[in-house]
């Protein structure tokens, strides 16, 4: 049997599957972005697909501790954008 890779979410602090989580980076640049494929460069955080997480994360700033940089508000809203798209 495969070992199935597990992440915890930084909204609601459950493990889940990485495959049901949406992917945060922020470069060696220092640029936040989404990372749909999941194996892009740099440190990464996830979040859970459902708004009520992405609004704890908000909330708590845990996204931004996380990733050890201030989240702009773009991120946000396209991480949002992207939460309405899959629901």
């Amino acid at each position: 049997m495969k070992k199935v890779p597990m992440r915890q979410c930084v909204g609601c602090q459950n493990m889940v599957s990485k495959r049901e989580l949406i992917r945060v980076i922020k470069t060696s640049e220092g640029e936040i972005r989404l990372d749909a494929t999941g194996k892009q460069n740099g440190r990464g955080a996830y979040i859970c697909k459902k708004k009520e997480c992405l609004e704890k994360a908000m909330k708590k700033h845990s996204l931004e501790r996380s990733l050890k940089v201030a989240i702009p508000d773009e991120i946000y809203d396209s991480l949002k954008e992207e939460l309405n798209r899959i629901e």
